[in-house]
């Protein structure tokens, strides 16, 4: 049986996760709708003469995959996975905004090619030089789950030492007021009182991006290993408490052991009742924290949560700003990830210390 360590992490969010002598807490909790990502040095880590022609997710993606590999020692790897649930939005919507203004007519192609949703992936295999299997996942809310298993069946029957993999999704300005619009994004601008005590519907609006680099042996800097990994587009309001329990019976676990649960609670008082059931019922003994107060929501901000995880599992403590209830933990050794969007896209991602 095949075993993935994730051997190295970065992160670019709306915090300052670039810098690695800053703590959870150092974090300050999101008060506004809509949050961009603390933009890192981008020089420190591209070519100055490339950093105009790229846009934020590409430049969010090379930043992050280059502290990961970094962080891995390692580099070049033997594939590199990307998810991305809208891809390079901002060069989208200038290439729809030039059909309109210009009729259809004198379009130059620039944006439309840098607007696809594999150009993350790809600039980073430019950079690093590596032309090794390199594919993007666009499926939503899962397009990060999508691209950790599809790693795993890579280490499994080709074989491969390490993957990259990672998440990226960026904020555009039209994509937003049309979320907004449809109540997709919260209306009130300011959150004083936090996503938790939100009691409006919509979420917070972020962009992120987040890597890591997935190795078959176990190394002094592995944070945890990565167990098993499933997603179901739809479940039943009943279904989701027997998925969990047959997702930990299927990996030899029982429900009372799992020592951590990461929820991907959003501030959405229509959707996050999918997670209070769960905090009530089945992991009512279970420490439990949540993580989008500190990253906005995103396609694949669950990549934020396997970050924050890997985080948590490493250090073996968890500060009061990421915790929902008072159960203490002595030993974080089993952590189960669940997230879920609008009620579709349900994951699980099971961690395990190394």
């Amino acid at each position: 049986m095949s075993k993935y360590f994730i051997n190295g992490i970065g992160c670019v969010s709306a915090q300052k996760t670039t810098d690695t002598a800053t703590g959870f807490q150092d974090f300050e909790e999101l008060t506004t709708n809509l949050v961009s990502v603390q933009k890192p040095n981008y020089r420190e880590y591209i070519q100055p003469s490339m950093i105009r022609r790229m846009s934020i997710g590409v430049k969010m993606g090379a930043v992050a995959s280059s502290i990961a590999l970094k962080d891995a020692l390692l580099e070049t790897p033997e594939a590199i996975i990307t998810g991305s649930g809208m891809g390079c939005l901002q060069d989208s919507e200038k290439f729809l905004r030039n059909i309109i203004d210009n009729d259809e007519q004198f379009l130059t192609p620039t944006a439309f090619i840098q607007s696809t949703h594999n150009t993350v992936g790809a600039q980073i295999a430019l950079g690093l030089g590596c032309k090794a299997y390199n594919v993007t996942y666009v499926h939503d809310a899962t397009s990060f789950e999508t691209s950790m298993i599809d790693a795993m069946m890579m280490m499994m029957d080709d074989g491969e030492k390490n993957v990259l993999i990672g998440g990226v999704d960026e904020i555009g300005k039209f994509t937003f007021e049309t979320q907004k619009l449809i109540g997709h994004v919260k209306n009130e601008d300011t959150l004083a009182n936090g996503i938790l005590l939100s009691e409006s519907k919509g979420a917070v609006y972020g962009e992120g991006a987040q890597f890591f680099v997935l190795e078959n042996k176990k190394t002094n800097n592995s944070y945890a290993k990565l167990i098993d990994v499933a997603i179901y587009n739809e479940l039943s309001e009943g279904g989701l408490t027997k998925k969990i329990e047959t997702f930990l019976t299927k990996n030899s676990l029982s429900v009372s052991e799992i020592d951590l649960v990461v929820l991907g609670i959003n501030g959405d008082v229509e959707y996050d009742e999918h997670y209070k059931k769960l905090q009530n019922l089945i992991f009512k003994n279970t420490a439990q924290v949540y993580y989008k107060h500190f990253s906005g929501e995103y396609n694949t901000a669950s990549a934020f949560g396997v970050w924050t995880a890997c985080k948590l599992i490493k250090e073996q403590t968890i500060p009061q700003s990421l915790k929902l209830n008072t159960v203490e933990v002595t030993s974080i050794k089993n952590v189960l990830l669940y997230n879920q969007y609008r009620g579709k896209n349900h994951s699980f991602v099971l961690l395990k210390s190394c």
